[in-house]
C-alpha cells in the first residue's frame, strides 16, 4: 500500500498543502513547532479516523477557522482490468458538527468499518508513555494493533466497554438495584472480556519473538529484554470475579477487575525498564516494539503498512542510529515518512538507504518540496 497524494486544508497549523509522495522515502525537515508532526498526524487520521494522541477533533481545526479537510489518495497495489486499484479517503471536520469520513465519496455509517483498511505504524516521542505512563497507554497499544486486523476483537472491545460503563452506573446507585440488572451487564462483560483476553494472549505470544529480535538488532545484542501480558482473567472465572466483587465495588463505585485493567510488564534484564533503562535503551525498546508491530501487521494482513517516523533518532547513540538505518534500508518496510530537525541525519539516511525519495521543508505550517 502506498499513499500517493494528500491534500490538507486548515489542519492544525497547516493552512493548505497538496503533496505528491515518493512510493519509498519521504523526509520532512524543519525546526520544532513548524508542523512536521502535524503532517504525519494528518496521515494517521486517514487510517484511524481520529488524530494521534488524546486531542479532540475540534482541536485539529486551525485557529480562527470553522472547518478542516484531509484527503488522501492510495494505491492499494491491487490490479483490476482497468488498471491499479486506487482509493480516495476524505475526512471533514467542522466545529459543532459530526465528523464526516468517506471512502471513494461514500460516507461511512460506522468509523470502525474503516479500521484496518489502511494499516499504519507510527513511532513518535509520545511513545515514551508506553514505558513511563499508566496501564491505559499500554492497553491502547494492544487495542491499536489488534483492531487493525481483527474486527471481532474491535466489536468485543466496544461491547465490553459499553457493558462496563452500564455496570459502573449501577454500582454508583445509592438505592437498591435489581440483581438481574447487574447480571445482564456482568454476563456481557464476561463473554466479551474472554474474547479480548484470548486474542490479546495470542497476539503477545506471537509478538514477543519479533520484538526481541528487533531489540537485539538495534542494541547489537548488548541487552536482554522481555514483555509479559498481565490480566485478572489469568486468575480464573471472570464472571465469578464480577459477582463476588460486586459488594466491594458498590462501595468503590466502579469495576475494579477486568480486562480494562490489563497491562504489559516491560523488562530490561531482570528489572522494569521504566526504572532501570537509560534514554537510549528506552528509545531502543520503543522502536523495537513498533517495528515488531509493523512486521506483525504485514504478516497477518498481507499488506505493507505505512511507516511514520517522527523524530526517530533523538536519544540514540551513533551506533544504534547506524543499526537502525541498516534495518530501514530493507525494502520490506515499503513507504516511509520521516521527520527530523537535523538535515545531516536525513542525508545519512538517504545515503544509507539509497532509494527513491522526496525531501520537504516545513516552516510555520508551509510545506515545500525541495526536489522541485
Amino acid at each position: 500500500m502506498k499513499l500517493s497524494k494528500i491534500s490538507i486544508i486548515n489542519y492544525k497549523n497547516i493552512a493548505e498543502a497538496t503533496l505528491d509522495f515518493s512510493p519509498r522515502i519521504n523526509c520532512f525537515i524543519g525546526t520544532n513547532g513548524m508542523g512536521k508532526t502535524n503532517l504525519l498526524d494528518a496521515i494517521y487520521l486517514l487510517s484511524f479516523c481520529k488524530p494521534a494522541g488524546s486531542v479532540t477533533d475540534s482541536q485539529c481545526i486551525r485557529h480562527d477557522e470553522d472547518f478542516s479537510v484531509v484527503q488522501g489518495f492510495y494505491d492499494l497495489e491491487e490490479q483490476t482490468p482497468e488498471g491499479p486499484l486506487l482509493e480516495e479517503m476524505y475526512c471533514g471536520l467542522k466545529r459543532g458538527k459530526k465528523k464526516v469520513f468517506k471512502r471513494n465519496k461514500k460516507a461511512y455509517k460506522r468509523f470502525v468499518d474503516h479500521i484496518g483498511l489502511l494499516p499504519l505504524v507510527m513511532i513518535s516521542p509520545a511513545d515514551a508513555d508506553l514505558i513511563l505512563g499508566v496501564g491505559e497507554v499500554r492497553r491502547r497499544f494492544l487495542d491499536g494493533v489488534i483492531s487493525q486486523f481483527d474486527a471481532v476483537y474491535l466489536d468485543a472491545l466496544t461491547r465490553y466497554t459499553k457493558a462496563m460503563k452500564q455496570r459502573n452506573t449501577l454500582l454508583k446507585e445509592e438505592t437498591v438495584v435489581d440483581p438481574e440488572l447487574f447480571a445482564i451487564w456482568e454476563e456481557q462483560m464476561a463473554s466479551n472480556g474472554q474474547i479480548i483476553f484470548e486474542k490479546r494472549s495470542q497476539f503477545i505470544d506471537a509478538f514477543i519473538p519479533m520484538f526481541q529480535r528487533y531489540y537485539s538488532l538495534i542494541s547489537m545484542d548488548k541487552e536482554r529484554v522481555s514483555l509479559r501480558y498481565i490480566s485478572h482473567l489469568q486468575e480464573g472465572d471472570f464472571l465469578m470475579m464480577l459477582r463476588q466483587g460486586r459488594p466491594i465495588e458498590q462501595i468503590l463505585g466502579y469495576s475494579k477487575r477486568g480486562i480494562h485493567r490489563d497491562d504489559l510488564e516491560m523488562m530490561l534484564g531482570d528489572y522494569p525498564i521504566r526504572r532501570e533503562g537509560s534514554q537510549g535503551q528506552n528509545k531502543s525498546y520503543l522502536v523495537a516494539l513498533k517495528l515488531a508491530q509493523f512486521e506483525y501487521l504485514k504478516e497477518i494482513t498481507g499488506q505493507t503498512p505505512l511507516l511514520l517516523l517522527d523524530d526517530l533518532f533523538d536519544k540514540l547513540d551513533a551506533l544504534r542510529v547506524e543499526q537502525l538505518m541498516t534495518l530501514l534500508s530493507d525494502e520490506c518496510f515499503g513507504q516511509i515518512f520521516i521527520t527530523d530537525t537535523n538535515r545531516e541525519h536525513l542525508d545519512l539516511i538517504l545515503e544509507k538507504i539509497d532509494a527513491e525519495y522526496r525531501l520537504f521543508e516545513v516552516s510555520d505550517g508551509h510545506i515545500a518540496n525541495e526536489n522541485l
